[in-house]
């Protein structure tokens, strides 16, 4: 028997910073061995990327002959010395490798097909990995009026602005999560085409496993996308077309890819876990811990209870369920979601799912994987609460300010169209005047 193992992964304590996650696909027998990677094997790691509590690294050395692995101090400290030039300074002073970690597992790298050698050639492999994000608008009750516009703007939207006046983006997003979800094939190929343009760190494209398109930091600058040749040249391995055709009917292939094999409708589905949103399930989770509500008490108690009292006097079993299914359904509105692509020829015997391109009359295998499934802790709700408020009274804050700007605006327009007038109307009097006066 054999199984595909891809990813060391580095028990997580939330006192010492990050995990590691190390991805490289090998194929290895069905049997547990030890090894102790040390300081000199830190150069066969490489920097991939990561998110959460997650570093991301691939190996570039020869096949080890290992599943359960055992690191050193030695070796995450090497580590994180290695990468520590390739990883965003944001996400550097936001964390540092846990040096108290002390085993490994391997998991699957879903960025390349497994390859059997024997069974089938290691085709050309290009993947892309996608945050499809929150899909959909909120109706819960629960949503304070002057927090209403959640019901009408798509969170992601709203969150731009905010990280644009953060400096954590330098462009606005042309990404919206509504026509991803929303099960017409143009609206998801318009979705497509707005990630690939502004990608931030919402859409990156792997070329056999390697990184050849999209930001490792999420900022939108120049660097995150732009074109270099080897991966105009990785895209003519798999899309068959004239030149400057091979990313337009690349999207094409992810946006046929996504609306007919439902994936982002059961997503979707795991999404709407969160039936009363932040702003309902926050005086739950208050009293699962047995804490006094915050929010009731920062507000006006009195007017809040009424509103809220259900909530509070809800059995504690069905508070728990509320607090699980907003967690389930976080994580299902910040995963990723990587699709794989290979060509499929004559290759009759695969495994994997086909995908007609009807552009280039072209069949490709493709695989389909949801990653970055980690549970989200519960101590997170109260920071979920209050980066909501923020998002949503930031977003509120800038609309009103560029109302006003566009009534001055239109003041000063009118301002100036009345004088116009008054001016137009003197020289039309002096005109009649003067006419009068040449006539007489």
């Amino acid at each position: 028997m054999h199984l595909y193992w891809t990813v060391l992964l580095i028990n997580y304590n939330p006192v010492h910073g990050i995990c590691i996650h190390v991805v490289k696909s090998i194929l290895l027998a069905y049997k547990w061995m030890a090894a102790v990677l040390g300081a000199k094997d830190a150069v066969e790691w490489i920097y991939r990327g990561e998110g959460a509590a997650n570093l991301v690294l691939a190996y570039c050395g020869s096949a080890p002959k290992f599943i359960h692995v055992l690191v050193s101090r030695e070796f995450l400290e090497a580590v994180e010395k290695k990468v520590l030039g390739q990883r965003p300074s944001w996400r550097v002073d936001a964390a540092k490798v846990n040096p108290l970690c002390d085993s490994v597992l391997l998991i699957a790298d879903h960025s390349k097909f497994p390859h059997v050698s024997g069974i089938f050639k290691e085709d050309f492999c290009v993947s892309v990995e996608i945050k499809p994000k929150g899909g959909f608008l909120p109706v819960s009750e629960f949503i304070a009026e002057e927090n209403a516009v959640k019901k009408k703007i798509i969170r992601f939207k709203m969150h731009q602005l905010l990280k644009l006046h953060q400096g954590k983006i330098r462009k606005i997003s042309k990404y919206d999560p509504l026509d991803m979800f929303s099960g017409s094939k143009d609206r998801v190929q318009k979705a497509i085409k707005s990630l690939f343009l502004t990608p931030q760190n919402n859409f990156r494209v792997f070329l056999n496993g390697s990184l050849a398109f999209g930001g490792m930091d999420g900022s939108a600058d120049s660097a995150s996308y732009t074109l270099d040749q080897a991966f105009l040249d990785g895209l003519k391995h798999i899309i068959v077309a004239k030149d400057g055709m091979h990313i337009k009917y690349f999207l094409e292939l992810i946006a046929e890819t996504i609306f007919k094999s439902g994936l982002l409708d059961r997503l979707l589905e795991v999404q709407k876990l969160d039936a009363i949103d932040i702003e309902g399930a926050i005086h739950a989770y208050y009293d699962i811990v047995s804490q006094p509500c915050m929010v009731c008490r920062e507000k006006d108690g009195n007017k809040l209870s009424g509103r809220y009292s259900s909530l509070h006097s809800m059995p504690r079993d069905e508070k728990l369920k509320i607090v699980r299914d907003y967690l389930i359904s976080s994580t299902a509105k910040d995963l990723s979601l990587m699709i794989s692509f290979r060509s499929r020829g004559n290759n009759l015997e695969s495994p994997y799912k086909v995908v007609f391109l009807e552009s280039t009359k072209q069949t490709f295998d493709y695989k389909a994987s949801f990653i970055d499934l980690d549970m989200k802790p519960l101590k997170k709700m109260e920071y979920y609460y209050k980066l909501d408020q923020q998002i949503v009274s930031f977003y509120v804050k800038m609309v009103k300010d560029k109302e006003a700007i566009d009534n001055e605006r239109e003041d000063e327009i009118r301002c100036l169209e009345d004088k116009d007038l008054s001016a137009f109307l003197r020289l039309q009097r002096n005109d009649v005047s003067t006419l009068s006066h040449t006539s007489n």
